[in-house]
């Protein structure tokens, strides 16, 4: 069963393509979603790369334990998997949520991984769009946790956004504990060691060694975050137009661009294995 027991939380993940020489892909979800967000993407890259799919702490069809809905903790969460499954360094890549939990990983883990790609991250945040965080999570930690959670990810879609991704994500919000959904976003955006919300983005990302890829669909925010990226095999892409999940809106260019970036920091990768 593809079920990780790691004492204080059991995970669910899959494990798939194993037998690949290249570094492992580790693929992490955002926040109140799962797994699942990855279905698309994930027939191509194991017919080249053994792949891990967890869903994380609280979300999905794993645990939902009393506490531990940190940033902190949720990355621990994925060292502990990839110890149990014997990965000793991956190509880590996260979206929202899971874009702190990689960019965690790469800073106070950094020999566990060999590079990083984030998809529209969830740091970065001015500080004139962080006003009303606090606001969202008094709602979040409220009466009505769901609806304001439902009314918050109404601002990730575009007119072109396909309706199935409207509706598989509004489910996911439903099926995640509210609780969850609040400590985690406090994590992510109020709480004194965030990094979610500029300046601290800024001086905590500058701490990413490895080679970092970014995709954004706000030509600002990809602007933004280029000065901090340190190697450089690093790149950002920005995709007007685009929600908040465009990998899941443009599976084919991501997929695309993702495939071309890995061949130019192969060589880096083969080290590690």
């Amino acid at each position: 069963m593809p079920y990780a027991d790691l004492e204080d939380v059991t995970l669910f993940y899959t494990d798939d393509g194993a037998g690949h020489d290249a570094v492992p892909l580790l693929l992490v979800h955002g926040w109140g979603a799962d797994s699942h967000e990855w279905n698309a993407h994930l027939p191509h890259l194991a017919a080249a790369r053994r792949v891990i799919v967890p869903d994380l702490r609280g979300h999905g069809h794993s645990s939902v334990p009393d506490g531990g809905y940190t940033i902190h903790a949720l990355t621990t969460d994925l060292v502990r998997l990839l110890d149990r499954l014997d990965v000793p360094r991956v190509v880590a890549v996260g979206h929202s949520m899971g874009g702190q939990l990689v960019s965690t990983l790469a800073i106070e883990w950094p020999d566990r991984v060999a590079a990083v790609v984030t998809v529209d991250p969830g740091y970065g945040q001015p500080p004139e769009v962080a006003a009303a965080f606090p606001e969202m999570l008094a709602g979040l930690r409220g009466p009505h946790a769901i609806a304001t959670a439902q009314a918050m990810d109404r601002w990730d879609y575009t007119p072109a956004t396909p309706e199935i991704l409207r509706t598989a994500h509004d489910r996911r919000l439903q099926a995640t504990p509210p609780r969850v959904l609040a400590d985690l976003f406090a994590a992510m955006f109020c709480d004194d060691d965030q990094f979610g919300v500029r300046p601290a983005s800024e001086a905590y990302l500058k701490r990413r060694a490895c080679p970092v890829l970014s995709f954004w669909f706000d030509p600002a925010q990809a602007a933004w975050e280029r000065p901090l990226l340190a190697h450089p095999a690093s790149d950002v892409v920005a995709w007007p137009g685009s929600g908040h999940r465009l990998h899941e809106e443009r599976p084919a260019e991501f997929l695309l661009v993702l495939d071309r970036w890995l061949t130019t920091i192969s060589d880096d990768e083969k080290s590690a294995q």
